[in-house]
């Protein structure tokens, strides 16, 4: 196994970067949900057996909240489930950084995640966003966010 000294990794960080720092700039909470609004695919990070669980799902951002859709027996949507009214703390993550100029934004969201159970939302959310996997979404969560941040990275 190679040990990469504080000196080396200085050096593999500019020849990565060409030398030329990248600067990030917070972004206020309206801003960041526009960018998280005009993206399609996050992660939506949980507790499961007391430990963090990420999955990638694809989103809409309705009115403030974020919805995603899930099938019966997942295990966010037990935890959603089981937490009632209240709802379960979740975290909400989506970037676009580009790899090559290493510049972009991410942003994350964190808040209460609770089952959508008025029909009338369930058909327009259906219509709204469709499930990119194979499974059969039949249940939607919102997210309620209660913190958001959000950064641009910039030369």
């Amino acid at each position: 196994m190679t040990t990469i000294g504080p000196q080396d990794r200085a050096t593999v960080a500019t020849a990565v970067d060409g030398g030329s720092a990248r600067h990030m700039q917070a972004l206020p909470p309206g801003q960041a949900l526009r960018l998280l609004a005009g993206t399609p695919i996050g992660r939506v990070v949980f507790t499961q057996h007391a430990l963090p669980a990420i999955r990638p799902v694809n989103h809409i951002v309705h009115q403030g909240d974020i919805i995603i859709r899930s099938h019966d027996g997942a295990d966010l949507v037990n935890a959603a489930n089981a937490s009632g009214s209240v709802g379960v703390v979740v975290a909400y993550e989506a970037d676009e950084i580009d790899p090559t100029s290493r510049t972009g934004w991410s942003v994350v969201v964190t808040g209460y995640a609770t089952l959508v159970t008025d029909p009338e939302e369930l058909a327009d959310y259906a219509t709204l966003l469709r499930p990119w996997t194979d499974h059969t979404m039949d249940r939607t969560i919102r997210i309620h966010p209660e913190i958001v941040t959000g950064f641009r990275l910039g030369t």
